[in-house]
């Protein structure tokens, strides 16, 4: 007998996808340096590395620092700006076919609007306002880290932005409550959540016994990180069980995708794996879909913040489903 077929079709607000799986914001660019190794059409989605309005030369060499199974990175937003972005970065996706979440980040909530006005015409299928990058001189623009900032960047560019395109907030895990974040951005018109951004860390060369990155902190990502991701999903998705949630932090194989939307993710983002294996994206669709089903999963929404449920509620699902038991 073959592996039963599993429906790993799912949506993020009204944005729909044929999978789950999307690139991470920042490390993979626009997508363009994976179409060497598979169609980048693909895959549920590609996001894209956060543009500003202008053009941005970023933080301070050295940039990046390799830490126990992670990486700290200091890139500090350098990208080319909206224009040139537009120009040939989003009109590359879309020529390609490839399903697009475009994330954006601003020095202040003016800046998030105008971007925001800029692209409002554009073809993408979601916007992420990234409102918690760690990689920043001023860590006065972590709009994440106060639920009054947060909010007004959010309300600003869902007043500002296409009423058709979702869009999504993204957190930091650097707060004490990262729920309270969430229901905040929620009230503000967030159709929702991206988390998590990296963690801010630092590493010292005992070589110069000074701070191994020229901008001292970077953000740590890898899946060093991954149980504070989970933890953080977890508790969104407890926080506002009605939004959905795009999961991120340390995700290498199936079994890791399969832990984040058990925690309650709709999709999830694969970022510094790609570092190292730039096909990994597209192997986690097949290896979720092969851990779906050998848990009796009869489609990937019905998996959804599954966890959460009693046992009783579990034991139910699998009593009432025509796939293979649990177990078999």
């Amino acid at each position: 007998m073959g592996t039963p077929t599993v429906d790993i079709s799912t949506s993020l607000a009204s944005f729909e996808l044929p999978n789950p799986v999307l690139t991470a914001s920042g490390c993979a660019a626009a997508g363009r340096e994976l179409s060497p190794f598979f169609d980048v059409a693909e895959l549920g989605g590609i996001v894209t590395k956060s543009i500003m309005m202008k053009p941005r030369s970023g933080r301070s060499t050295p940039r990046m620092a390799e830490t126990p199974s992670g990486m700290l990175n200091s890139i500090g937003l350098q990208g080319p700006g909206v224009d040139s972005f537009i120009e040939h970065d989003l009109k590359w996706l879309h020529e390609s076919g490839a399903r697009t979440v475009v994330s954006i980040a601003g020095h202040n909530t003016d800046e998030f609007v105008a971007l925001a006005r800029r692209l409002y015409d554009q073809p993408m299928d979601l916007l992420e306002v990234n409102i918690s990058c760690p990689n920043v001189e001023n860590r006065g623009q972590v709009f994440a880290c106060d639920a009054i900032a947060a909010t007004r960047v959010i309300s600003a560019v869902r007043r500002a932005a296409n009423p058709n395109v979702p869009i999504f907030a993204k957190l930091t895990p650097d707060v004490t409550d990262i729920g309270y974040i969430a229901r905040a951005v929620a009230e503000a018109g967030a159709d929702g959540i991206s988390l998590i951004n990296t963690l801010l860390g630092l590493v010292i060369d005992l070589d110069t016994l000074r701070p191994a990155l020229g901008g001292v902190t970077g953000g740590l990502s890898g899946p060093a990180i991954r149980p504070v991701a989970l933890r953080c999903v977890w508790q969104v998705h407890q926080a506002v069980p009605h939004l959905p949630l795009l999961g991120m932090g340390g995700i290498k194989t199936g079994k890791d995708a399969l832990q984040f939307i058990l925690a309650g993710a709709s999709a999830v983002s694969v970022g510094t794996a790609v570092f190292h294996d730039p096909t990994a994206p597209i192997r986690i669709i097949a290896e979720l879909s092969d851990e779906l089903a050998a848990r009796g999963f009869s489609s990937l929404r019905d998996a959804i913040g599954f966890a959460h449920l009693s046992s009783e509620q579990q034991a139910a699902y699998f009593a009432a489903q025509t796939a293979v038991p649990v177990g078999r």
